[in-house]
């Protein structure tokens, strides 16, 4: 597959950044269509998004260059290009979290009903995202003879068929953009529940996905994102029981 989707006088237009803008700009939207059904002023809510956006790819990057530290110490040049793929979603989440708190501190704004509206359209986003690992030929698993598997040229391995993780957190990911949806409309009692309920189910997902992947992040022999989700997992359950406590 070839990550090049086409080239306008030269410049090289890449599947990966097309549907990185796409979730960007349908999450914006969408978050704003929430926020104004829910009669929060949309304008305070597109503030946010628009620094919050920037630093989540920041953070994003950050993360995975982090923890490869080991090739990328030796190729400083390939740090800032993220068209050839490397954004770590947990390092998004985290940077996004950090803007949101101090925006909303400094406007006298509640961070949880604001990250209520962004939370559907951050599952969203991702769904749409991993696409973009497709056409990168990455974040796919261990080989597989299972019907659905693709076939993707590996480094060292040459051509093999894989599980396509990409897709099993994509279908993953919309399934929870339904149910946040749904849950939002007709079960929420306290503003934060659906992104909690965000953290609690992408982090499920993730926990179960990342043991397929053979390109997985590690620390000391641990799968980084299986350790995160689980963290995030039994904080997230906490605060929620804790906002039921409180109805």
């Amino acid at each position: 597959m070839d990550p090049i989707a086409f080239e306008i006088f030269g410049l090289q237009i890449r599947w990966y950044g097309i549907l990185l803008s796409s979730a960007i700009l349908i999450g914006i939207f969408l978050s704003m269509h929430l926020a104004e059904k829910n009669h929060f002023d949309s304008e305070k809510l597109l503030d946010l998004v628009l620094i919050m956006i920037p630093a989540a790819i920041v953070g994003a990057r950050i993360y995975y260059v982090i923890f490869r530290w080991d090739y990328y110490s030796n190729n400083l040049n390939e740090i800032y290009k993220i068209w050839h793929g490397g954004l770590a979603i947990h390092g998004g989440i985290i940077g996004g979290i950090i803007v949101s708190i101090i925006y909303t501190k400094k406007r006298n704004l509640s961070f949880w009903e604001l990250s209520d509206f962004i939370a559907p359209s951050l599952i969203l986003g991702q769904a749409i995202g991993r696409w973009g690992n497709f056409f990168n030929q990455e974040a796919y698993g261990r080989e597989t003879n299972l019907p659905w598997a693709i076939t993707v040229n590996d480094p060292t391995k040459g051509i093999i068929h894989v599980h396509p993780t990409f897709l099993y957190e994509s279908l993953w990911d919309f399934c929870v953009f339904l149910f946040l949806l749904w849950y939002g409309r007709n079960r929420k009692k306290v503003d934060g529940e659906v992104f909690i309920l965000y953290i609690i189910l992408y982090s499920i997902g993730r926990l179960f996905i990342e043991s397929l992947r053979i390109d997985s992040l590690m620390f000391m022999g641990i799968r980084v994102a299986q350790l995160v989700s689980i963290l995030a997992i039994i904080i997230a359950v906490i605060i929620f029981k804790y906002f039921r406590k409180s109805v």
